[in-house]
């Protein structure tokens, strides 16, 4: 296989006359040869999200390639197209170098927009592959970005999951405190939980301790402690309101549906056709030049990963 790639030509151009979307070769640039063709955020510094990418980076280096196009006015600078925040860290690093893949086009498309991230049951199987090959939970702590005390939970995450749950829930994004919940319920009711949460996909910690509220005694593993009064924390009062209070928020949401799939259409066309736009590095270069403060917004309504707020579950 590799021979066949060696084979291809470095032009972007396939065996079969299929222009590629990237050169076949990488190569070597300096940090003040790239033109970056938009501002981090402000706080962007200070993110979780940076520390983690920072911390990969001091430990086990750069493990996804920056994309890169050339200056058609001038051989020895490049438009960089994705890896902003991984070339900041690596200034931020003293590194004064980085390899690069060359596009073929000045397109500023990016598959990282496509992908799914990691779901809290994929990251507890990526940590326990990890520590099974010996890999110290020191190094995963540090190239995550992550506490040992936090890699520890995470190779715990499954224990008293039952294989049902696990399966509904392996694919969202979904906190580590939802499975604390879970893990006090029964199997049955565990699974029933777990099927609430999907259907009304929300897998929010507060809705998983509503869950757990409204769980009978005889379906939670330890029995709930009784106040020095003989009282239990919840009364059957505050259930039946808690109930109440939830199918006025069921009609609620019911209402919203008749009109929210169409403004979400022309959100989401909107959005598309504004990261489209941006997506071409000579449109990006009038405006920084002419519109500066249209495209600041543009950016930020660009990056948007979703219309409805989300969970949010590594590099950029």
């Amino acid at each position: 296989m590799k021979d066949r790639i060696d084979q291809l030509p470095t032009d972007g151009t396939g065996h079969d006359g299929v222009r590629l979307a990237f050169q076949t070769t990488s190569v070597t640039l300096g940090l003040d040869q790239l033109v970056t063709l938009k501002t981090l955020r402000p706080g962007t510094r200070e993110s979780k999200k940076y520390a983690q990418i920072l911390g990969s980076v001091k430990a086990i280096g750069l493990v996804e390639a920056p994309v890169v196009t050339p200056d058609p006015q001038n051989r020895e600078r490049y438009f960089l197209l994705d890896g902003h925040v991984r070339i900041e860290v690596l200034r931020d690093l003293g590194i004064d170098t980085v390899e690069c893949l060359i596009s073929t086009d000045d397109e500023t498309y990016t598959y990282n927009k496509r992908v799914n991230r990691l779901a809290a049951i994929q990251e507890h199987r990526m940590v326990v592959k990890a520590v099974e090959r010996g890999v110290p939970e020191a190094r995963i702590a540090e190239a995550l970005g992550l506490d040992i005390a936090t890699i520890r939970r995470r190779f715990r995450l499954l224990d008293g999951i039952c294989p049902e749950v696990v399966e509904m829930l392996k694919d969202v994004a979904c906190p580590m405190k939802v499975f604390d919940e879970l893990r006090r319920m029964t199997t049955i009711r565990q699974i029933e939980a777990a099927d609430l949460m999907v259907g009304q996909n929300n897998f929010t910690v507060p809705f998983a301790k509503a869950l757990l509220a409204a769980t009978p005694d005889n379906q939670l593993v330890k029995q709930p402690r009784k106040r020095r009064d003989g009282i239990n924390a919840i009364s059957t009062e505050q259930m039946t309101r808690m109930e109440r209070e939830l199918a006025a928020l069921q009609a609620q949401v019911k209402s919203v549906e008749e009109t929210y799939g169409l403004d979400n259409l022309h959100l989401t066309v909107t959005r598309g056709y504004i990261a489209k736009l941006l997506g071409n590095a000579r449109i990006v270069r009038w405006l920084s030049q002419n519109r500066q403060e249209y495209l600041g917004e543009f950016q930020r309504i660009a990056e948007i990963d979703s219309i409805s707020p989300a969970p949010t579950p590594v590099q950029e």
